[in-house]
């Protein structure tokens, strides 16, 4: 088997800005992912935060709105994503995309990726949806 050596210092500076990005992005939700891997799975909680947020989420090429917008199609089109999904929901609120944008892009993810695919990430936004509003009236 091969083995990678994830605490490289090459590797660990990668973790530490792919951290910054997730946490700028996800805040606590996306720290809590990393989190629950540590005692099973280290090394993939690594690679989420090098490779996905270090690597890719923080390229040039694409503003974070973008990014998020492109991950929720990805993921409603995917099905059965709806943890990682409300993770992003909250994500794309977290980078300025408003609950229409969100419900919008959901219910033209309807054409290419189905009917129930669409209703199972609304039904996720919904539910994000209003754990955001109870955080804000508490």
């Amino acid at each position: 088997m091969i083995q990678h050596d994830v605490d490289s210092p090459e590797n660990l500076a990668r973790r530490k800005h792919g951290l910054d990005v997730l946490s700028r992005i996800d805040g606590h939700q996306g720290e809590a992912v990393i989190d629950s891997l540590a005692d099973i799975n280290p090394a993939l909680g690594h690679h989420v935060a090098a490779f996905a947020f270090g690597d890719m989420y923080d390229r040039p090429g694409l503003d974070p709105r973008s990014r998020q917008l492109v991950t929720l199609g990805v993921l409603t089109a995917l099905g059965g994503c709806e943890p990682q999904l409300k993770v992003h929901i909250g994500a794309a609120l977290n980078v300025g995309l408003s609950r229409e944008e969100i419900t919008e892009a959901l219910m033209h993810s309807a054409v290419y990726a189905g009917f129930p695919r669409a209703l199972n990430a609304t039904f996720a936004a919904r539910e994000v949806f209003a754990a955001r509003d109870a955080e804000e009236t508490a």
